[in-house]
């Protein structure tokens, strides 16, 4: 063999051993590829903005997981949840309205996070105000995890209620009445409160307060009709038929000037207005406002509100489950939740991240945070979004129309019966598992 043979030769070894390395080096980099995973996040609204700033951090924790967050309207999030979940392209982990959970769970949607929970050094049931933690179980199964909390309370002009004998604002219903009568007949030309005839909050809050269940035979039949829930409906429709509060948005057009202006003195609503208030109303009224626990119905106070806000959950048919319960632990951190309330105003559900000057510093977070320990919860039946229609044409109707509470009330119920005829029937065949 001469030396130009064998230099080729050893030209050809070297070749393939670079062949062979560079093959080398292009596993190692797939492998390294496989082993990252992307996971979608959606959010809603507001949230799904906010949310990706913090999302650095979370990258650099976990380096082999993207998150990709897609934003979603919360007017469009419901219906297209549903058709989603339809066409089996639900994201791995999805922000949700905790009413939603029963729905979702329902339709075999979102994971079981019992076992997960017990593993987590994060997140526990002990951590979280117990009215926002139970809208996330069905019995004694965990599907979601409370992310921010909301509840509504009372805002009141100070000034205008201080001269109506209640300068802390009404305790009880007798004294919501009493100060709304004193306003009233002031002498001025206002309202006493502003119970909007489009919505079926205070309606449904008045009645989880008197004791009302909204439904019974385990949430199969309607229950507008029964004593509790008629004492509420009697409740707020005196409010209209008194002149207390308006007929309708026509007479207002925008509450902060009608606060401002004190043409209304009292609004039950949540903290998302705490910023607008600031924001909106008159330099010279900044100091007259306040914010108090809901009036209780009898001396007891504080009174019961709702238990709302949104919850995290990871997404039955993901691949990636793991992933995503990895950023829902994130995301309830008690640093993260403090991070995301100073990007959102969203309030925290973690109880530890109340202990935040940001809110023991705060004279309008302190009626939130004792309201948050009195909640109770909506009926956790899949048609609630139903039903909570009716019960706002309800409410629409103490306000408008010439009709007998007990009228109303039975249109009501067979309104509500017929939307929950199906799970009555399911019921009664044995065949309701929630």
């Amino acid at each position: 063999m001469n030396m130009q043979n064998c230099s080729n030769i050893f030209s050809l070894f070297c070749v393939a051993l670079v062949v062979l390395i560079g093959a080398s080096a292009l596993e190692s980099c797939r492998e390294d590829v496989g082993d990252a995973v992307t996971i979608k996040f959606w959010a809603l609204g507001n949230e799904g903005e906010n949310v990706q700033r913090l999302l650095p951090e979370f990258k650099r924790e976990n380096p082999s997981i993207n998150v990709i967050v897609q934003q979603i309207p919360w007017t469009a999030a419901h219906e297209k949840l549903l058709t989603a979940f339809a066409g089996n392209s639900l994201p791995d982990v999805c922000q949700l309205g905790n009413t939603w959970i029963p729905e979702l769970s329902s339709l075999g949607a979102i994971e079981a996070l019992n076992g997960r929970i017990a593993r987590s050094s994060t997140i526990a049931d002990s951590n979280y105000f117990p009215g926002i933690w139970d809208t996330n179980k069905i019995d004694t199964t965990v599907f979601g995890i409370p992310w921010y909390s909301d509840t509504r309370l009372l805002f009141y002009r100070k000034d205008i209620l201080a001269k109506a004998g209640f300068p802390d604002g009404p305790k009880s219903w007798s004294d919501m009445l009493t100060a709304s009568d004193r306003i009233v007949h002031s002498g001025e030309k206002r309202y006493a409160i502003f119970l909007p005839t489009n919505e079926w909050q205070p309606l449904a809050l008045f009645g989880l307060e008197a004791g009302a269940s909204l439904l019974k035979n385990h949430n199969t039949q309607a229950d507008f009709t029964s004593k509790e829930f008629g004492k509420a409906f009697a409740f707020l429709r005196t409010f209209y038929q008194k002149g207390y509060a308006p007929l309708s948005w026509m007479e207002i057009q925008n509450i902060f000037q009608g606060i401002g202006e004190g043409y209304i003195s009292m609004y039950i609503t949540g903290p998302w207005n705490i910023g607008e208030f600031k924001r909106r109303l008159p330099s010279d009224i900044q100091d007259k406002w306040m914010t108090a626990p809901m009036p209780g119905l009898d001396s007891t106070h504080p009174g019961s509100s709702f238990a709302g806000g949104s919850s995290l959950v990871v997404v039955k048919s993901s691949r990636e489950k793991d992933a995503a319960w990895k950023l829902i632990e994130y995301l309830s951190r008690t640093s993260v939740q403090l991070d995301f309330y100073h990007f959102t105003g969203d309030l925290p559900t973690v109880r530890r991240a109340w202990d935040d000057t940001s809110f023991s510093n705060n004279p309008y977070m302190l009626a939130f945070f004792h309201q948050l320990q009195y909640l109770k919860t909506t009926p956790k039946v899949p048609e609630w979004e139903q039903i909570a229609s009716k019960i706002m044409i309800a409410a629409e109707y103490g306000a408008t129309k010439n009709m007998t509470d007990s009228e109303i009330l039975t249109l009501l119920n067979k309104d509500v019966d017929r939307v929950l005829e199906k799970r009555q029937w399911l019921y009664e065949h044995g065949k309701l598992t929630q």
